[in-house]
Formats: C-alpha cells, sequence, structure tokens
C-alpha cells in the first residue's frame, strides 16, 4: 500500500512540473520572421562566459585559444550540449558548422556566431598496430570515393534537406566474406551518425557501409557517447570508430587516422532573439508526446530500451543473490586468512564506483574479448549486487543470539541443519528490508550502462533528445518509466519475500511434522 502511495505521489508531482513547465507556453518556429538577432554576435562578447564543450573531444583546447577567459563546461554529447545552452546553463558551445546548421533549422531560438575557432577534419579512427592494415583499406577506399564522386553524392545526401534521400544503409545484411567489422559510433552527431525511423544511419555509416561491401566485411555498430568510442578504438575493443572524430595531434599519439572524408568549420553556439508563437499548455503536452514518441516510431527505441533495463535488473539481481550467498556459504566456517580475503575484496567493490567498474571490464579485463556490454552490465552489477548480498548477509546472521548456535550444537544438531533450519530462518526478517531497497537501487543504478554501449532506456531518452532538440518530455518520461519499472520490480520481489518471510507463515506452515494431539 506504501508504495502505491509513493508512486501514485511521484507521479502527481512529476504531472505539476509538467504542466508547469508549459504554464507559460511553448514556443513554435516563425517560419515567416525576419533573421533573429544573435544573443551573443562575437567572440569577445564571451569572454569569462560558461562555455559548453564534448567531454574527450578538442573542443577546449579550441575554445582557450580562442576565448583564454572562458568558463569551460564538460558535458557528453551533442544533444546535453543544446540542452545546457537552452537551459541557460551555459552561453555557448562548440560545435561543427555542419551540425549546428541542421539544428538551427529546426529551431530558430539556436544560432552560430560566424567566425571559425578552429577546422574540423572528420576521419575514421583505428587501433594502434592492430588497425594498420584496415586503415590502408580504408585510405584506398576513400581515394577512391573522391576520385568517383562518391563523397560529394554522400555529403549532397546526408546535408541536404531531402529526406527521402536519407535512408538506413542496409549494413546489417552484409556477409562477413572477410569477418566482421565490430564500429564504435556516438548517434548524437548528426548528420555523421544519427538514429532515424529507429535505425542508425548517418554520412559516416553510408560510407561505412559502402567500405565494408566493397572489401567483404559484415559490420555491427556499437553506440556509444563519443569519450567511450575514443576508449573502445585505444583498447582495441573496437576495430573502428564512426563519430564525427576529428584528426588531431594528440589524439594521433595513441590511435590511427584514416584518410580525412569530410571537413567543416568549428564555430560557437549561442542562443538568439527568435520568438514565435505560443501555444496552449494542452497542445504543448501533444507537440512534445508527438515528438517524443510517434513521430519517427520512438516509442519501440523505448520499449527496447527498457527490455534491456529489465534484463540487466532482473538477471543482475538472482545471479548477484545466488553469488553473495554462496561466498557467505563458502567463507561461513572458513579461516581468518580466507575471510579476511574476501572481506577486502567485497570492500574493493562496495568502494569502487559501479560506472568505473564496468569500463574496467569493458575495456581493460574484457578489452580484447568480443562480449557484448549487456553481458558485461550483468557481469558488472552481479558483482556489485552480490557484495550487498554478502554484507547483508552478515549482518543479519550475526543479529542472531549466538546461543542459538550453542544450544543446537549441545543438542548434536549439525552445523549445517543449524545454520539451516535455525540460523537462517532468524536472520532474514533482518535481511529482507535492505534486500528489498537494494533492488529497487540497481534497477535505476542501470542508467549508466549507456556508457559501456548498452542501449538502455536511458540511452534510449539520449538519443531521442538528440533527434528532437527537447529535454523535458524525453527525461519526465524516462523518469516516470523507471518509477513504473521500480515499482513493479519491488511488487514482484515483495510477493517473493513474503512467501519465504519466517514471519509471514501460515500456522499450517509453522506446525508442520508436529504431532498437535499429544
Amino acid at each position: 500500500m506504501k508504495q502505491r502511495i509513493v508512486s501514485v505521489t511521484a507521479l502527481t508531482i512529476l504531472a505539476v512540473i509538467l504542466l508547469t513547465s508549459w504554464g507559460s507556453g511553448a514556443v513554435s518556429q516563425d517560419d515567416g520572421a525576419a533573421s533573429p538577432e544573435l544573443e551573443y554576435a562575437d567572440l569577445a562578447e564571451l569572454e569569462g562566459r560558461p562555455i559548453g564543450v564534448l567531454t574527450g573531444s578538442n573542443q577546449p583546447k579550441w575554445v582557450q585559444a580562442a576565448i583564454p577567459t572562458a568558463e569551460l563546461v564538460y558535458l557528453n554529447g551533442s544533444s546535453d550540449l543544446y540542452q545546457a545552452l537552452k537551459s541557460h546553463k551555459v552561453d555557448a558551445y562548440a560545435e561543427d558548422e555542419i551540425i549546428i546548421s541542421l539544428m538551427s533549422a529546426d529551431d530558430a531560438g539556436v544560432s552560430w556566431i560566424p567566425e571559425y575557432i578552429d577546422t574540423s577534419r572528420f576521419a575514421f579512427a583505428f587501433p594502434k598496430g592492430a588497425g594498420e592494415e584496415l586503415r590502408e583499406e580504408m585510405n584506398d577506399f576513400i581515394l577512391s570515393a573522391y576520385e568517383d564522386g562518391t563523397i560529394d553524392e554522400l555529403k549532397e545526401i546526408w546535408t541536404g534537406s531531402d529526406e527521402a534521400r536519407k535512408q538506413p544503409t542496409g549494413y546489417e545484411s552484409l556477409p562477413a566474406v572477410n569477418g566482421t567489422l565490430h564500429a564504435a559510433v556516438d548517434s548524437e552527431s548528426m548528420p555523421m551518425v544519427y538514429v532515424k525511423d529507429n535505425a542508425i544511419v548517418g554520412y559516416e555509416i553510408d560510407l561505412l557501409t559502402r567500405f565494408c561491401k566493397a572489401r567483404g566485411y559484415a559490420l555491427e555498430l556499437e553506440d556509444m557517447t563519443f569519450s567511450a568510442a575514443l576508449a573502445s578504438v585505444q583498447s582495441g575493443k573496437c576495430d573502428i570508430a564512426a563519430a564525427s572524430m576529428a584528426v588531431t595531434e594528440e589524439r594521433a599519439k595513441v590511435m590511427l587516422f584514416s584518410e580525412p572524408h569530410f571537413e567543416t568549420g568549428v564555430v560557437l553556439a549561442v542562443r538568439t532573439t527568435a520568438g514565435g508563437e505560443s501555444v496552449g499548455i494542452l497542445q504543448g503536452i501533444g507537440n512534445s508526446f508527438q515528438k517524443t514518441f510517434l513521430d519517427e516510431s520512438r516509442y519501440k527505441l523505448f520499449l527496447s530500451g527498457i527490455g534491456n533495463t529489465l534484463l540487466i535488473s532482473v538477471l543482475s539481481v538472482l545471479f548477484g543473490t545466488a553469488l553473495g550467498f554462496l561466498v557467505y556459504l563458502l567463507c561461513r566456517n572458513g579461516g581468518r586468512i580466507a575471510n579476511g580475503v574476501t572481506a577486502v575484496a567485497v570492500w574493493i567493490v562496495q568502494a569502487t564506483p559501479v560506472l568505473v567498474l564496468l569500463m574496467v571490464l569493458y575495456y581493460v579485463i574484457f578489452g580484447s574479448v568480443s562480449v557484448s556490454g549487456i553481458v558485461i552490465s550483468v557481469f558488472g552489477f552481479t558483482i556489485s549486487f552480490g557484495a550487498s548480498v554478502y554484507g547483508m548477509l552478515c549482518n543479519g546472521v550475526n543479529a542472531v543470539d549466538r546461543g542459538q548456535t550453542e544450544g543446537a550444537c549441545a543438542l548434536g544438531i549439525s552445523s549445517r541443519q543449524t545454520f539451516f533450519d535455525i540460523v537462517l530462518p532468524q536472520a532474514i526478517p533482518h535481511i529482507l528490508p535492505s534486500y528489498k531497497g537494494e533492488v529497487g537501487g540497481l534497477i535505476k543504478g542501470t542508467s549508466i550502462v549507456g556508457y559501456i554501449a548498452v542501449q538502455d532506456l536511458t540511452k534510449m531518452g539520449d538519443i531521442v533528445r538528440g533527434r528532437t532538440y527537447e529535454a523535458f518530455f524525453p527525461l519526465v518520461a524516462v523518469a516516470v518509466i523507471y518509477i513504473v519499472l521500480a515499482v513493479l520490480l519491488n511488487l514482484a520481489v515483495g510477493r517473493v519475500i513474503d512467501r519465504i518471510d519466517p514471519r509471514k507463515r501460515s500456522r499450517e506452515a509453522i506446525l508442520k511434522g508436529v504431532d498437535t494431539h499429544d
């Protein structure tokens, strides 16, 4: 009952926030208006102002060279940079001109200062050493693509306004004549790589697909953040990276680059004075719902993300519970050294942030092994949850009076029977509340798995934000879905707990095997 009250309260609060956010009316673009003025007209006006830059990119260096007094704000994707600008968290952010020009075509409230702070030359990236041969193949292909007009054709398609020409490339069906290429991509870098109609498309995807088709490779894409794509290539986890990656001297020291296939200027995106036609609250909600869920059937992205989130959560709970219980049984009567080693290992796992643990597993321990991010996620959260279960068992058993064990020993009852029939049933009531809380925390904790190329609910929300240029509705939708999933999972766990809680056994179960007629 308490869970239902909490969930209803949370949904009510979210509804109030939703209505409040449109209280002043949403703004739609006015196509007939004159070109809006820039909030900051030149670079000098941004001295000392907060400017957004992409984590892991060369943007901080470029911004500091152009505006030495700028306050840098590091963010993880183009959609995060865009929303930070719209919400006045930053006053500008560095972006490639081709990308911001496409954004501003949909949102007159954002434009850019027409002064380059540097130039980006995009190329494919490869691991040092192992990627040398593949890079030479790609270089030959890119040079041929320049000569036969393929590059110009792709630029016309993916930077133009004709959406009918921007179609999925069919990379999924390429035959693996000469093997399979694993590519790290960042789907928040339109028009190079983005999601359209639930498929990953873009200029770089089209070029990469044509290369694989010509060279007899099958192609598998792993969608991740830009910084994660860098790490994937450096560690050799992926064979190639396609993520609007600019060639720089620093990166060239740790990875290989193909011949550049695209060049664009780097500018600072800023807000404009553009206004628009005010719409009502209900219309604003309807428009946002349409863009978030219905356009391009984006609800399928959320369904896919929900499936992956639930899969990771449920498997991690099951395996983690089994792991924690097994470790406790092995250490229950162990020696001081064995227990000490176990305690140190559990402490290390609990003290390490789960995100760091996942990245160590993905890029280091399993760096050279072809293992999916979902498997790594289940493995990492199983370890983390198992450590928590081990700690809960230790605390729960210690809460049982030691006299129970001593009395059983005096009666000649075996150690195993004492634990399972006497101690554990009394320890379970001390464990269950914490266990249920850990389950709820686990499903929320899975929101970080997007950093290791898992298409979970949070990542899908980020992809939708990158396409709709709208933060509030996709984020609220993700929050509500997490609340619903947490409540459902807690209810399921609660049902299981009710069946095993000794305090909730029926009279018949309690007296089972006892002759009540004596």
